[in-house]
């Protein structure tokens, strides 16, 4: 396999790029006109750390390296704009193989109107896929960041958390899912492998008011944690509110495992959390539903640090989340 054969395959197959991008893949760098705001996330997937190539496909892997760079841009209330690629090959890996792999990144670029804009092909002993990704608003008051949530404001929630986590368990200990159907099965499976970023959701919720907002990679409680770090106050979850994905209690206790537990600590799930002034959560409901989505209040911001986690009858639950390096 030659590098440059291999960059010529995969510009073949890059959709149309979009109207900031002048000069993109196949020179020095690439040239954007973005005018006003830009947001920039940087993302990585390591095989044997966030993935294992036996448990999904290659494009499936591309997929969701784009997807969790893209959520990020999701959570700033950003429109997707252009992405750069570096793909770590390892030994392993034919030319066939990193096509398919790129095709995955290509499918959902192509889907959310994102460019591929370049990138970087490079020997690695592990196959590793890093992304960057840059957003767009007309101003940079309109990107939302986790450091704006007041005291009196709701905390809501896009969609259902879960899934990602219950799927990875389906995947990892297959008998974790036989009491579930096998549609249902499925779903909490495709949760893990090839998530969605709420891109819509997240300029919905922007221009509704949020005032602060993070996507959940490492899980509601770290997540939540992180927000309330940034914004400097603190925050109070009732666990009963939390929309929990179908199937997950299922697998959860298959596996001996608390399903509210599994939910808030599991990860993966790029659901959007935000802090809301209370008077614009119909306008938010709203909007979020036309973008396709669920919004749930499932707590308030309040005066002081940290995160509580109150279940039904007042105990507490640990706000747990992954952490990359622990």
């Amino acid at each position: 396999m030659g590098e440059f054969e291999l960059l010529a395959r995969v510009r073949e197959r890059l959709p149309a790029a979009g109207p900031r991008v002048r000069v993109g893949m196949g020179d020095d760098a690439a040239v954007t006109v973005p005018g006003g705001a830009t947001a920039t996330s940087v993302d990585a997937l390591v095989e044997g750390v966030h993935f294992r190539r036996d448990q999904g496909s290659l494009a499936q892997i591309g997929r969701k390296a784009l997807a969790a760079a893209l959520s990020d841009l999701a959570a700033m209330g950003a429109e997707p704009g252009e992405a750069y690629v570096v793909l770590g090959v390892p030994p392993n890996l034919d030319e066939d193989g990193c096509v398919e792999l790129l095709d995955g990144v290509a499918e959902l670029a192509a889907a959310s109107g994102t460019t591929l804009a370049g990138g970087d092909v490079t020997r690695a002993p592990a196959l590793t896929v890093a992304i960057t990704a840059v957003g767009h608003a007309p101003g940079p008051e309109l990107l939302v960041t986790r450091a704006g949530a007041r005291p009196g404001d709701a905390l809501v929630l896009s969609g259902e958390i879960g899934g990602a986590a219950a799927g990875l368990l389906a995947l990892e200990r297959p008998g974790a899912a036989a009491g579930l159907a096998a549609e249902t099965a499925e779903r909490l499976r495709d949760r893990q492998l090839e998530p969605r970023p709420r891109l819509d959701a997240g300029r919905a919720l922007a221009r509704a008011g949020a005032t602060a907002m993070i996507d959940l990679s490492d899980g509601l409680g770290g997540d939540a944690r992180h927000l309330a770090e940034e914004s400097g106050v603190g925050i109070r979850i009732d666990a009963g509110a939390l929309p929990l994905a179908t199937g997950v209690a299922t697998v959860a206790a298959a596996a001996g495992r608390d399903p509210l537990q599994l939910a808030v600590s599991g990860g993966e799930d790029y659901e959007l959390l935000a802090a809301l002034p209370t008077g614009r959560l119909e306008e938010a409901t709203a909007a979020v539903a036309a973008a396709k989505a669920t919004l749930a209040r499932v707590g308030e911001v309040v005066a002081g640090r940290g995160v509580e986690i109150r279940l039904p009858g007042g105990r507490l639950l640990e706000p747990a989340g992954f952490d990359q390096l622990g």
